[in-house]
């Protein structure tokens, strides 16, 4: 993750030398050099990043704003033991200094104080394009801030945020743009509860495909994140605030897998009693399969905005009963898909699609 840019602007720019190359179409200051800012770091070092000059990349504690050690391959791991220490109004500096006719700033944390600031910088006429969920699904005030500072010009690229970049929110704009109206939305929106539940059959623990899971990088280092449906329930937030529902964060009924006996534990803490979960979800999965059903973790939301997360038994038949992997699926139906519905579906997880989605988020700005 990456700390909070300054509220003033720099007062020290970082000027183009003589003879340096031509000013860039785009600029770009990275926030987040973990996983998926790791994976967008080498899709910037390929041909189709060729417009895109990277001017400044950060982690939580330091940052690097020289052009020659930026274009080393190796910035990620140097970044964790060098640099310059967290300045963040020389990042900004950088983009100002730039020249180019595009200045983004690349979100690629979770960090919600990090994600607070986005409507500031769009205000000041910087882009943003995030993977970041915690303002569009936060409060419903953050949402509305944000709209507002985007109707200034500057662009949000949000593709990220839901499905690992699968074309949900710009089909949804898309068909919204053609006087298209979302009815009713159901889907499986995360990765690791699709592969969780895809795998669960009975035949071992919960507890042992969540570990195997974890070991694969399908969930967070702290699975309760997966699990507690809080990041499903932000999904569902962005998507329906996109069709127009004006949804509070306190309207969306939220399951959570973790017992309330877990939920106060610190990780580790958590890790080592997981055999807890077994129980309750095994007497739900003999219920489901006695119906001739099986458990997926599903959102829903249906035409008066009532929104809903959690574990739901549905039929062998149902589309989110023959996912595969970390799939994602989302089905939209509207006054023109309404006697079937518009499903989208595929990968839902993983750094490189993830990445890809920002990448071609900065890449549109051109």
């Amino acid at each position: 993750m990456s700390a909070v840019l300054a509220e003033g602007a720099a007062t020290a720019a970082v000027a183009p030398q003589a003879g340096s190359v031509q000013a860039p179409t785009i600029a770009l200051v990275l926030l987040g050099t973990g996983v998926v800012g790791g994976a967008l770091l080498k899709l910037l070092n390929t041909p189709a990043a060729a417009s895109v000059r990277l001017v400044g990349a950060a982690n939580s504690r330091r940052q690097q704003v020289d052009p020659v050690l930026l274009a080393q391959r190796g910035l990620r791991e140097q970044l964790k033991s060098q640099g310059s220490v967290r300045d963040n109004a020389a990042l900004l500096a950088a983009l100002d200094a730039s020249g180019a006719a595009a200045k983004v700033i690349v979100d690629a944390t979770a960090s919600a104080s990090l994600a607070s600031r986005h409507a500031e910088w769009l205000a000041r006429g910087y882009h943003v394009v995030t993977a970041n969920k915690a303002l569009a699904g936060g409060e419903l005030p953050g949402w509305r801030a944000l709209q507002a500072a985007a109707a200034s010009g500057a662009s949000y690229g949000d593709a990220a945020t839901v499905g690992a970049g699968l074309p949900v929110l710009s089909t949804l704009r898309r068909l919204r743009g053609c006087g298209d109206s979302l009815l009713t939305l159901e889907g499986v929106f995360s990765g690791s509860l699709s592969y969780l539940f895809n795998q669960y059959d009975g035949s071992r623990p919960f507890s042992v495909l969540l570990r195997e899971a974890r070991s694969l990088g399908y969930t967070e280092p702290d699975p309760r994140s997966d699990l507690s449906g809080e990041d499903v329930a932000r999904k569902l937030l962005i998507i329906a605030r996109n069709a127009g529902f004006a949804l509070g964060s306190d309207e969306v009924e939220v399951e959570s897998l973790v017992p309330e006996a877990l939920r106060e534990l610190d990780a580790d803490g958590f890790l080592a009693r997981l055999e807890e979960l077994d129980e309750p979800l095994a007497t739900r999965h003999a219920e489901a399969k006695a119906r001739g059903s099986v458990l997926r973790f599903l959102a829903r939301l249906n035409q008066r905005g009532r929104a809903r997360v959690g574990l739901v038994e549905v039929p062998a038949t149902h589309p989110a009963a023959r996912l595969y992997g970390t799939d994602n699926q989302f089905a939209l139906t509207t006054t023109r898909y309404n006697t079937q519905p518009l499903v989208i579906q595929g990968p839902g997880a993983g750094p490189e699609v993830t990445a890809q989605a920002l990448l071609g988020d900065v890449l549109a700005l051109a």
